[in-house]
Parts: C-alpha cells; structure tokens; sequence
C-alpha cells in the first residue's frame, strides 16, 4: 500500500472552518459516528493491513451490470467479498489469486468488537472485513449491505486516509440521505432497525494525507454467515 511522508493534512474540506465534532455523533436510531476511535490502534492497523494487501492486492471489480468501480476492493476474513455476472456474494476463496482471503488481523478484529461494544452492540464476531480504497474522484453510490445472512449485526465502517463524505438515507433508496462528513480514524456503526439502511460515499476530493497520501481507506466489518 503506497504511503507518503511528510505532507500536509488536507481537513477543511467541507467548511471553512470545520468545528471539532463531539467524539460521538448519533445519526440514528441504532447508528453511531464515533470519533477519531481508531486512532489508538492505527500503529498496529496499518502494517497489518499492508500485510494483507501482499496476499490480496486491491482490484477493480466489475459489477453485474458491466460498470467497473471506481473503487477498489480487497478483503480479509473467512469470507470476501465478490461479484459476477449472477450477482453479488461472499465467497471463502479469492478468484484472483485462487487462495483462501487472508486470515483477519487480530488488531481488525479487536477493533471491530471495541467499536461494536462501544454503540450497543456487544457480542459482535466478524468473520469478513472489505477493504476499499478510493483515490480522489471514486465514489460509491447509494447501496443496502444485504448480502449477509446475520441482520441481527451491525456493519462497523473504519476510514483511514483523507476525507470522505459519507451519505446515510433511510430504508428506501428515495429516502433523504444525511451528509457525515468522515476523517482519519473515525468509525462508524449501524445496526438493529439501521442495519438496511442506504448509504454510500460522495466523489472524494483532492487532499494528501500524512500516512496515506493521497487515498482514502475504507474497511467494513461484518458477519456474513
């Protein structure tokens, strides 16, 4: 995973003066921001996460209907992530490399249940974690997580890296949608009534990161069997 040094962070992306948010913001009934959470872990997150993108590198997939995402996907866990011409859905075997995904770090899993137990929901066991980077200009249209068999989880949603601007809607694809502006180390989680919710991410825009450069990573945690 490409990095960079020492270049200035980009955080006044979305106001002029971007006030400090509280370190926990709800946004509905059973869904949570929770602020800069997983910034004391990121000295373990990032080198495991390097570690898993040696054995998965990032991928453009298409999707059923022929578009090509404009983010990239890995995964980690027992389960990934794929897509094909029938459809969306887990598979334990990574089709570009024939191999099982990589094994979940323990620091992503510790950081899973932490952020889990901290909204409500205690008990939580992932056993797939997607894994997207978006470099300036991705994005990711309006989307239900409903590929799970496990509703009864929440998703927990990590962003690393420059800012995104995360749209959260209701449980109809026409519902109006907040805009959550999201930073380095923020989390967040949905769950229970919120657990279908539509979401999705806004263009990204041009800004460097310190640690990252110029990309935003993203990784979700859920259980899908």
């Amino acid at each position: 995973m490409h990095r960079k040094g020492t270049l200035p962070t980009t955080l006044d992306l979305f106001a002029d003066d971007a006030p400090q948010p509280p370190a926990t913001e709800r946004i509905g009934p059973r869904s949570w921001v929770l602020r800069s959470f997983a910034l004391p872990l990121i000295d373990r997150l990032l080198p495991a996460l390097d570690s898993v993108l040696a054995q998965a590198p990032f991928r453009h997939m298409v999707t059923p209907g022929g578009h090509t995402m404009s983010a990239a996907l890995s995964s980690c866990g027992s389960f990934g992530w794929i897509t094909s011409p029938r459809g969306y859905a887990y598979s334990s075997i990574d089709p570009q490399t024939g191999q099982p995904w990589p094994a979940m770090p323990e620091v992503f899993f510790e950081l899973a249940q932490q952020a889990a137990d901290a909204a409500g929901f205690p008990g939580f066991v992932p056993d797939a974690c997607l894994i997207n980077r978006y470099i300036p200009g991705a994005k990711m249209s309006l989307h239900q997580d409903k590929d799970e068999q496990a509703y009864e989880w929440p998703v927990v949603s990590v962003s690393l890296g420059i800012p995104a601007m995360f749209l959260f809607g209701g449980l109809a694809r026409n519902d109006a949608t907040q805009r959550v502006p999201l930073f380095h180390g923020d989390v967040v989680v949905w769950g229970g009534e919120d657990r279908l919710r539509f979401h999705g991410v806004m263009p990204i825009k041009q800004a460097e990161h310190p640690q990252l450069g110029e990309q935003r990573i993203n990784f979700t945690f859920r259980k899908a069997r």
